[in-house]
This record gives C-alpha cells, structure tokens and sequence, in this order.
C-alpha cells in the first residue's frame, strides 16, 4: 500500500508539473509599437546636449529647446541654460530660415545644410520630425517604428546617423510610450565625431 500512494504521489506531482508548463504566462502590458500615432501637429519641449569638434578641439553645448510643428511648418528655439534664446530655426517646405540674436537671418532650402553651416555641427532637423516621435526610414529606405522596452534599441538612417531609443515614458498626452532620450551619434567631416542627447520632458500633440 505504501509503494502504491507513493506511486501516486509521484504521478500526480508530474502531472502537477506538466501542467505548469502548458499554462499560459498571466497576462501583461504589452508595449505595441505598431499602435503609436504619428502626429503632424505636436509641441515639445526638452533638453539637449551636443559634443562635437571644431578646430581639432573637443566642443560642447547644453541647453534646451522646444519644438512645434504643423503638416507644414516647424520651428525649433535652441535656449541656453539660462533660457536663453540661441537661434530659432524656421522651416517650411520650400525654405529654411535660422535666425541668431545681433545676426542677420539665414535662408537656403534644406534646414539641415542650413543649420550645420551656421552653427557648426550638424542638427538633423528633417528626421527630427519622425525621430522624436519614434519613427524613422532605415538605411535601406523602409519605414521603422522603434519598438520600446528596456534595451536601447539603434537605428541607422540613411544619411548615417545612428538613432539609440534609449528610454520611454507613458504620461496622459500618450497612451502609449513615447520617447524620453534619444542618443544620435554621426562621423562627420565638418565636425568630426557628433554625439547630441535628448531628453523629451514635454509632449504636446493636437
């Protein structure tokens, strides 16, 4: 009798066990980035951080910015951080205009060309319309949605700039992460190795 229940016992642990390996993991909050919307009216603002070279000597600059732009028109104000206005970079989809303080206003027809000449590193104004919200085209031209996560998850476009999403946030402007620090990264001639750091601490769509 002893031998039996032991027996028993036995089996139905197993079973126990076995059972466990087929039961579904309990449900969790999935983080889908097909369902995050692209927005072509949004505000911004957030914080930013460059490294670069000029003359063979390291350079940095930190500061801030806000961002708003429509399906036609975007503006970007770099602040120093003191809050300060730096330059403001108006872009439309036949002309770019960047515009310092006791400067004249500068004007050619592609924002990034413009703001890399004027302010000696490049800042990617076009694929920040797309990057900021968590999209890009990859260096073989198909369109990418980041997925979110822990693990920073890096991109090459195709102008090779290497995008890291490196953390999101959830807020009630989204409710779905959304990007809080991007990582760019770009070997340049002009100004060598380019590192620029966002931090998103504002999210504004219409």
């Amino acid at each position: 009798m002893r031998w039996r229940l032991v027996v028993a016992l036995l089996a139905t642990c197993l079973l126990l066990g076995a059972c466990a390996d087929i039961t579904p993991p309990p449900a969790t909050a999935t983080r889908d980035a097909a369902t995050r919307a692209y927005h072509d009216t949004i505000e911004m603002r957030g914080r930013l951080s460059v490294q670069y070279q000029r003359n063979d000597q390291e350079e940095a600059l930190h500061g801030s910015f806000t961002w708003s732009q429509t399906a036609q028109h975007t503006s970007i104000a770099l602040l120093s951080p003191l809050g300060q206005t730096l330059a403001v970079i108006d872009v439309t989809p036949d002309r770019a205009t960047l515009t310092q303080s006791d400067h004249t206003p500068r004007s050619a027809a592609d924002a990034d060309t413009l703001a890399a000449d004027t302010l000696g590193w490049p800042l990617p104004v076009a694929g920040l319309r797309d990057w900021l919200q968590g999209f890009a085209t990859d260096a073989q031209g198909r369109r990418w949605s980041a997925p979110t996560g822990d693990t920073p998850i890096t991109l090459v476009t195709q102008d090779g700039w290497q995008i890291s999403y490196v953390s999101w946030q959830i807020d009630s402007t989204s409710p779905t992460p959304r990007p809080r620090r991007i990582d760019l990264t770009r070997t340049t001639q002009q100004a060598g190795q380019v590192a620029i750091r966002i931090v998103l601490d504002d999210w504004q769509p219409s």
